[in-house]
């Protein structure tokens, strides 16, 4: 197949070998006889499905869509939620599969649906022709959708392209990220208006996932042409080839374009919301027990009976269509073949409601003033130090000494065996000392006051403590060679829960996971509402919606949601000010995590380089503390046993064991197009400055 750019041969299609060829062989099933059948267009939907970009349980950032899953760990890729000991372990700048041939062939499918049903409408009903082209128009944005966050302006396809055919017809040109913008919306639209209310199949996309779909793009199209104006020398620019805008907004168009779009982000939105087909799930939830609102956010993400907040699953069954993320990420103790693969972060663990703080924020780990000064605090268990976090933590995270298929995981880095009270280790818990600060360059672990793994060598230590041999870190570790030579124990003092099977009776290995994935829930509509309200508030802009007082559907959103979590409760309506829009966007950074959305959320608000990472976490931050102009790290909060007090005390500090350093810079925040599609197009033009 001969490609120029984007060219999509019609080889590609199921009928593929008669494509290309004037006299179809007989043995080949041919258009008519396909797309007149419920039978045949079945067979034709489930090609279009099998080619979704669906990131899920078969989706790795480093990896593009390769529909693999191997190693599948979500929240490993720069976006701060976990770290891993692996290669795969790296900021999102781009994907060792490019989504671009993959791209156009599910956009040749949609095409071909779109514009061939209607000469077949004579074989369905008008309610199953409509949800037929309803589709393609969906999977066509859905693909545009997915080309223009990695790319911005693409090859705006819109229709068939016979193969053979002369050279000058078989191209598009990139067309301006703004008119990428508005096709991806005015395809959403026709796919909402023609979608039925309810998916003839299981899995189908109904008319409110294409409005929840819709309104997500959305979010993403008005944040870039907004916040593309605050990246230093504002990150627009021009393609060589056809001197379109490719990337970027026009000075004169980047303030009405982002009011638009985040008007129609906000009716889509709202669409959704006054259906009421969805809402939050709260099938276990009680108000004022922390144990089942716990239980409850667990449950949200297995129940696929009687979920009313699930929009868009994936669903997988045992052994025909499954996964591995119980092989891969499950704690230590239940490693088969592998664990720990997404730890996750201090840094994330600190967005959550319900710890004591520092001044600045930050977890105390001390009674003194910072990490640096006073004593430890101590306690009799780990989880003590958790009492009082928010149930919605506890369902997304492991914590250290909680239960996890009816087995305690025991989790800490080493045992203090020196006087009590603790100095803090260090004195220095700054960027700069993120490369020296391992625990086993400590004065206490050279003078034998600290036991724990060497930093090479053994895996794991133990210790005599009353007559009895302990682990020095505890099952789980972290334990392993700092080195990198073995590191599969904890790296960061958590775990990840979300998404895990928690049955004591499952027998887990690579390929024996079914659990189901969310690819669109409700909540996610509530943030896309209270987003796009505080924003066109704070442009001050008017309603979209007639009736409605954004700013009070945006308090609400946000009310609900963190009801449902067991966090604390908002202290006054939201506003048309910086404050109120970092709290939907922390929200957003809770709620969502692990579900490969945040990873984007960093992107279209452009807080992913030096100069605005302040705003990384959807919330102001002293950026100095993680990172250079290079790149930043990430923390772990580190238990530690006293056999003197037989109590447990916690470090905050630099992830230690397989450290990592996420590397960014503004270039990145679009991807570069395959060199192949460029260097053979007379059309195709690489991104500005690349």
């Amino acid at each position: 197949m001969k490609k120029y750019g984007f060219i999509i041969a019609a080889s590609s299609l199921l009928l593929s070998s008669c494509i290309n060829l004037y006299l179809p062989p007989k043995n080949i099933v041919t258009d008519d006889e396909l797309l007149n059948s419920e039978n045949g267009v079945e067979i034709y939907m489930a090609k279009i499905y099998s080619l979704m970009p669906w990131e899920d349980f078969k989706y790795m950032a480093e990896w593009g869509f390769d529909y693999s899953g191997w190693l599948n760990a979500p929240g490993i890729d720069g976006c701060g939620e976990a770290v891993n000991r692996d290669g795969v372990c790296q900021t999102f700048r781009g994907e060792s599969t490019p989504y671009w041939g993959e791209a156009f062939k599910l956009i040749y499918y949609a095409n071909h649906l779109i514009e061939t049903m209607p000469e077949h409408s004579g074989a369905f009903s008008e309610i199953a022709l409509n949800e037929y082209i309803g589709t393609g128009y969906f999977a066509r944005a859905m693909a545009f959708y997915q080309m223009a966050r990695r790319f911005g302006g693409i090859p705006l396809v819109t229709h068939t392209i016979a193969y053979p055919n002369d050279a000058d017809k078989l191209e598009v040109p990139r067309a301006s990220e703004e008119e990428t913008w508005n096709q991806i919306c005015a395809d959403f639209d026709m796919a909402a208006q023609l979608l039925p209310e309810t998916g003839s199949v299981d899995g189908y996309a109904n008319r409110y996932a294409a409005l929840a779909y819709k309104a997500e793009a959305m979010l993403y199209a008005g944040s870039v042409a907004k916040y593309n104006e605050t990246v230093p020398g504002r990150l627009t620019g021009l393609g060589e080839k056809t001197g379109v805008r490719v990337i970027g907004f026009d000075e004169s168009t980047w303030q009405a374009a982002s009011i638009r779009y985040f008007s129609e982000a906000y009716k889509a939105a709202r669409a959704v919301m006054d259906s009421g087909r969805y809402s939050l799930y709260k099938n276990a939830w009680k108000d004022g027990d922390r144990e089942a609102q716990y239980k409850n956010m667990v449950d949200l993400f297995s129940d696929v009976t009687s979920n009313k907040e699930a929009i868009l699953i994936r669903k997988y069954s045992y052994p025909s269509y499954t996964h591995s993320i119980d092989a891969y990420c499950s704690p230590y103790i239940f490693r088969y073949p592998l664990c720990s693969g997404s730890c996750p972060t201090l840094d994330f663990v600190e967005l959550f409601d319900g710890f004591d703080r520092y001044a600045d924020g930050t977890i105390r780990v001390t009674d003194g003033s910072s990490p640096t000064s006073g004593h430890y605090l101590e306690y009799d268990n780990t989880m003590d130090f958790f009492e009082n976090a928010e149930p919605r933590l506890r369902a997304y995270v492991i914590l250290p000494g909680d239960k996890f298929r009816e087995e305690e995981i025991e989790l800490y880095t080493g045992i203090y065996t020196g006087s009590t009270p603790i100095s803090p280790l260090w004195d220095d818990y700054s960027y700069e000392r993120a490369t020296s600060n391992f625990y086993q360059n400590s004065s206490a672990f050279s003078d034998g006051r600290l036991v724990m793994s060497p930093y090479s060598g053994s895996m794991q230590v133990q210790v005599e403590v009353d007559g009895v041999k302990m682990n020095a870190s505890g099952a789980n570790g972290p334990f392993y060679a700092g080195d990198g030579s073995s590191n599969e124990a904890n790296l960061s003092g958590f775990y990840l829960r979300k998404w895990l099977n928690p049955d004591p009776a499952f027998l887990h290995g690579e390929g024996k996971s079914e659990q189901p994935w969310i690819l669109m829930r409700y909540a996610d509509v509530l943030l896309a509402a209270a987003e796009a309200g505080v924003e066109l508030s704070l442009a001050g802009a008017a309603c979209p919606v007639e009736g409605d007082d954004m700013l009070a559907v945006a308090t609400q959103a946000i009310t609900d949601i963190r009801e449902r979590a067991g966090a604390d409760a908002l202290t006054q309506p939201l506003k048309a000010d910086i404050d109120s829009r970092n709290i939907v966007r922390r929200e957003r950074r809770k709620e969502l995590a692990f579900e490969h959305k945040s990873k984007w959320d960093v992107r279209r608000w452009r807080v992913q380089h030096y100069e605005a990472r302040s705003g990384f976490w959807g919330e102001e931050r002293n950026y100095s503390c993680i990172g250079n102009t290079a790149g930043y790290r990430l923390r772990g909060l580190y238990p530690f046993y006293s056999s003197v007090d037989k109590k447990f005390f916690f470090d905050a500090n630099w992830q230690f064991a397989r450290e990592k350093e996420f590397l960014y810079d503004t270039i990145d925040y679009y991807f570069a197009i395959p060199g192949g599609e460029v260097s053979k197009s007379a059309y195709i033009d690489q991104q500005p400055n690349r």
